[in-house]
């Protein structure tokens, strides 16, 4: 008996380089679809959130859920804003274009809220947040914590603090120094303020600020810290980009990190990252669902 000899494998066929750079390019479309339309990265800079969300956490944020509904993409589901959501907008009325935030959605059109020492009272019934930071005897603030019923502390304080802010430029299209910016910035913001609490009686009902069709009223976590919905008024549902949806990446960043633009500054902390990526990451936040 004679073996019968093995058949001899057949030659597997190798990839061209062509055919390489094809499935590159397949993963890459796919990537930026995704970053661009379903998905994108959002970093906290300041303490407003707290301690939903902290200085230093990165974001990923779901474009889709609160889009408003597209027809070319009926299998795609959509929702509207509830109370509760934590939402990613841009601001109304920016001082800085484009200019972009994270607060939870209070009130959606409809309802009736006010603030009382700091609780919230939704519709009449005071509000349970264990997620919220309120003001304590000592740092209660009456037109910022009884809102809406101080209106006129609420408008004498951004006056005096755009009065202190002294004479900087009031236009951000002059041209100005570098550090004229900042100014340029907070007197802007001190001006919607102030308009805001001219328009705020046309929405107050009684004690109550009544949300208006077609926005929402957001507020930060951290109650004392947060220039939100009570300074500036109401978020458009067209400017609502998305929500967030876990954490991952945080790192220890300091609460002065948002003022330092400059490019110096900028290369300094990324150095600072490279040097302290593994002592100051925050690992237990890493993969982190918002609530």
């Amino acid at each position: 008996m004679t073996d019968t000899p093995a058949p001899n494998p057949e030659p597997q066929q190798q990839e061209t380089v062509l055919e390489s750079l094809a499935s590159i390019c397949v993963v890459l479309a796919v990537g930026l679809f995704l970053m661009t339309f379903v998905f994108r990265n959002f970093e906290i800079p300041s303490g407003s959130m707290q301690n939903t969300l902290l200085i230093g956490d990165h974001l990923v944020v779901d474009r889709i859920s609160l889009a408003p509904p597209s027809h070319w993409a009926p299998f795609v589901h959509y929702r509207e804003v509830s109370r509760g959501d934590i939402i990613v907008f841009l601001k109304p009325n920016p001082e800085s274009p484009d200019l972009i935030l994270v607060k939870r959605a209070i009130a959606v059109p409809g309802d009736h809220i006010h603030l009382r020492q700091g609780i919230v009272y939704l519709n009449g019934v005071a509000q349970d947040e264990p997620y919220a930071i309120n003001p304590t005897a000592a740092s209660y603030i009456p037109y910022r914590d009884n809102f809406p019923s101080d209106l006129t502390g609420l408008s004498q304080e951004a006056s005096d603090d755009f009065a202190l802010r002294g004479d900087c430029r009031e236009s951000p299209a002059q041209e100005s120094p570098a550090q004229d910016q900042p100014c340029i910035d907070q007197k802007a913001r001190d001006k919607r303020t102030m308009t805001w609490a001219a328009l705020l009686p046309k929405f107050i009902q009684g004690d109550d600020l009544v949300v208006p069709p077609g926005v929402v009223f957001a507020m930060g976590d951290n109650r004392t810290q947060s220039l939100d919905g009570r300074f500036w008024g109401f978020v458009p549902r067209e400017n609502i980009l998305g929500r967030p949806m876990f954490v991952y990446w945080s790192f220890q960043t300091p609460p002065d990190q948002i003022d330092k633009s400059g490019i110096g500054n900028r290369i300094a902390f990324i150095g600072h990252i490279l040097l302290h990526l593994f002592d100051q990451t925050r690992w237990n936040r890493t993969l982190h669902i918002i609530r």
